[in-house]
């Protein structure tokens, strides 16, 4: 090969976008995602060919170095977005096999081979970049605590969309919808911390701050998270005698993604806020 696929970060990024866009087309050609978790699945995948794409497209062409005022390590970021890519296409995967394969589903067998292909490279892909370039905010603990908080706020409204469309529109309990809005919340704060992390010039400006909106966010979090489990678990559990599915077994299983996502997600806030308390008032930073 020859270009940008002449190494071995170009070949892995090139048949990361094979076998995404393989496992994609095979979807598009059963027939349209309607369910959340089937979009979820061809989001990522779109997600997985267009990152590679955009990253191989970028440092082939050197347009890298244009943002090297904006970005304190282009290294660190194409660290990050692989490890997005790895952890949503590993979900996508998951929850692909376990809501539409079956023996007699050919078609959905094949996909879920390609998917699969696709996440082995980016976990290749993953490990290989983080021995070369294990250095940066993306790398760095609080920053995999960020990236994975982001995740699971994802699969936890792809569950609770799901919980919703699978029974009646109406059935929209306050408590439920109030989770909602906690999770969406706390998801765009946690995109704007790890924004402001990547860029140089607001690190500039807000170096002397950030540390403490970090603090006071996670502190906010935890207590928003701590809701939202309480919430949920009294809304959607105790009121099952209410509850509008034709398919109890979907039902708990969605309710059931989003108790421990919302669990999983309440004990990152709290390891991301005691490294805020170590970081604020421990150290020197």
């Amino acid at each position: 090969m020859c270009g940008p696929f002449s190494s071995f970060q170009g070949i892995i990024r090139l048949v990361e976008m094979i076998f995404s866009a393989l496992a994609l087309a095979v979807v598009l050609f059963r027939g349209t995602m309607v369910v959340p978790w089937g979009i979820w699945c061809a989001f990522v995948w779109v997600l997985c060919i267009v990152v590679p794409l955009v990253l191989l497209v970028m440092e082939s062409k050197g347009w890298h170095i244009l943002l090297v005022a904006f970005l304190p390590n282009w290294a660190d970021l194409t660290l990050g977005l692989t490890a997005l890519c790895c952890i949503s296409v590993v979900s996508a995967t998951v929850a692909f096999a376990a809501v539409f394969v079956c023996l007699t589903c050919i078609a959905d067998i094949l996909c879920f081979i390609f998917s699969l292909v696709a996440t082995v490279c980016f976990l290749v892909d993953v490990v290989k970049q983080r021995s070369a370039f294990g250095s940066g905010y993306m790398s760095s603990l609080r920053g995999t605590l960020r990236i994975l908080e982001a995740f699971v706020a994802c699969m936890i409204f792809t569950a609770a969309a799901d919980h919703f469309v699978r029974g009646k529109w109406f059935y929209k309990p306050s408590g439920m919808v109030l989770c909602a809005v906690i999770f969406g919340v706390c998801l765009l704060d946690t995109v704007a911390i790890i924004v402001l992390h990547l860029l140089k010039l607001l690190q500039c400006l807000l170096v002397f701050r950030l540390n403490l909106v970090e603090f006071v966010f996670n502190i906010v979090a935890v207590v928003l998270y701590v809701l939202a489990v309480i919430l949920w678990t009294v809304f959607g559990y105790s009121c099952y005698r209410h509850n509008p599915y034709t398919c109890i077994k979907c039902s708990y299983a969605d309710m059931n993604a989003v108790t421990v996502g919302s669990a999983l997600n309440l004990v990152l806030y709290i390891v991301d806020l005691i490294l805020s308390i170590k970081i604020l008032f421990l150290t020197d930073i």
